[in-house]
């Protein structure tokens, strides 16, 4: 996975990847995707390692994303989260319009 971030990386396709550190370890991550052509930006990847949960890292690092995404213009955001995540999104202003449900398939 970080040999194919880095290759998405090296394209300059407008991917951000953040982090957050302490001590010199990250402690939590996530990607800001801008949809070229569009005033979309994703939201991805989020997440924040357990013993650092609840510090409002995840949050902090929710809206650097997002005032990267307004700054390259882009005035609509969206995120597929899980349920841990969705209150701090909602809190954070995005409204969940919808669901996904994934599925295993078979051949």
């Amino acid at each position: 996975m970080a040999n194919a971030l880095l290759r998405r990386l090296a394209r300059h396709d407008g991917m951000e990847l953040w982090v957050a550190e302490a001590g010199g370890r990250i402690v939590s991550a996530g990607r800001l995707e801008p949809v070229h052509g569009t005033d979309f930006a994703g939201i991805w990847g989020g997440a924040t390692r357990e013993e650092w949960r609840d510090r409002g890292i995840y949050r902090a690092l929710t809206a650097a994303r997002a005032r990267s995404a307004l700054d390259r213009g882009k005035t609509l955001m969206n995120s597929d989260s899980t349920e841990y995540s969705r209150p701090i999104l909602e809190r954070s202003g995005l409204v969940k319009v919808s669901t996904t449900t994934p599925y295993n398939w078979r051949r």
